[in-house]
């Protein structure tokens, strides 16, 4: 939908529009480090396939400033008892540390997997009330300065 105001500007919605997020990201990274003097360092990705090529799992995850943000992790149903999701936390927090990370924050919803981050030493921080079927987005925080006595080896 647009709607034009005569001579002013012109507000449109729609379907995401790629090139608006690419420039909204830039707009915002350039905004985030003036105000903070933090560099963005990325994006990072850690990727599981089985011998056929197949995907087991993954993880998506940016890092700012010293933070870890888990965007996504997901492991196919039939490996989870294999503990991939465990090993694929695990490279990701490694992963992290190696580009200047010293915490890391992630969301899940409370039919998703918040127990899983709570035994690998994350600690909930909040939570977005009013997801479908009386569910909650659970917000979690965790140090990668010291393990805790919680976290699965």
């Amino acid at each position: 939908m647009t709607t034009d105001h005569g001579t002013g500007p012109t507000l449109t919605t729609g379907e995401r529009d790629a090139e608006l997020n690419k420039r909204l990201t830039e707009e915002l990274v350039a905004f985030n480090t003036t105000a903070t003097g933090a560099a963005d360092r990325g994006t990072f990705s850690v990727k599981v396939t089985d011998e056929a090529d197949e995907l087991v799992g993954g993880l998506a995850a940016w890092t700012w400033g010293g933070l870890c943000g888990i965007e996504l992790l997901w492991v196919h149903g039939d490996r989870r008892k294999d503990s991939w999701g465990s090993k694929i936390l695990r490279a990701a927090e490694e992963e992290a540390r190696q580009r200047g990370c010293d915490r890391v924050v992630v969301s899940s919803f409370t039919f998703q997997a918040p127990g899983f981050y709570q035994r690998h030493g994350y600690v909930e921080t909040g939570r977005t009330l009013g997801i479908p079927g009386g569910h909650a987005d659970v917000h979690m925080f965790k140090s990668l300065t010291e393990r805790a006595s919680s976290e699965l080896p």
